[in-house]
């Protein structure tokens, strides 16, 4: 099971081209066990209502219709996964992917992620 990333969703979504093979082929695997974090739809909507991010359509919707064309459950975040994230290494100062890394260790997934500094962290699975 994959959860992935704030970047490997948007490039899923509009730009395939820039996931690596590796990820093309794990995503294509592991169809219906996809994953993706609230967090990510927060990032993605905060970044869109500040002009750094331009969505076709509004976060929600935006959102909603990702899910359904590339089959991604949704995950909530849970107190423990937002715990974890504070009591990580200070390794990496984006909010976002520390929380991100709490998850996938908490739900025991592997993460999609291009990142190096999120590749730092010990008892990850990672994948790109």
């Amino acid at each position: 099971m994959l959860l992935l990333d704030t970047c490997t969703l948007l490039w899923l979504t509009s730009d395939q081209a820039k996931l690596s093979a590796a990820a093309r082929q794990a995503i294509s695997k592991h169809a219906g066990q996809l994953y993706v974090s609230a967090i990510s739809g927060f990032e993605i909507a905060q970044k869109a209502a500040k002009g750094k991010l331009v969505l076709p359509r509004p976060p929600a919707e935006w959102m909603d219709l990702a899910s359904r064309l590339h089959g991604l459950k949704s995950l909530a975040l849970e107190m423990d996964s937002a715990i974890a994230a504070a009591a990580l290494p200070a390794l990496h100062a984006d909010p976002f992917d520390r929380l991100l890394i709490a998850v996938a260790r908490t739900h025991r997934l592997t993460l999609l992620t291009p990142d190096p500094l999120i590749r730092q962290y010990p008892a990850l699975t990672l994948l790109w």
